[in-house]
């Protein structure tokens, strides 16, 4: 169990979501928290990428190595 102080405003648009969609508070933070924790993942996947200094190439050779470009 997780306990989240927000502040007024934020708490106040979650209610006014919450009874507009007909869902709870707690589907939406968690929803939010889910988005954030698979951005981050991303992130820090594509930081690592770039350190390992693989060769990089462009979309234009991307799409012509995979036949997509005319």
């Amino acid at each position: 169990m997780i306990a989240v102080r927000l502040p007024e405003s934020i708490e106040k648009k979650l209610d006014q979501l919450a009874v507009k969609t007909n869902r709870t508070k707690s589907y939406y933070i968690r929803k939010a928290i889910e988005e954030f924790l698979e951005d981050e993942a991303d992130y820090i996947l594509a930081l690592e990428r770039i350190q390992k200094n693989n060769p990089r190439i462009s979309l234009a050779e991307m799409e012509k190595r995979l036949g997509l470009a005319d």
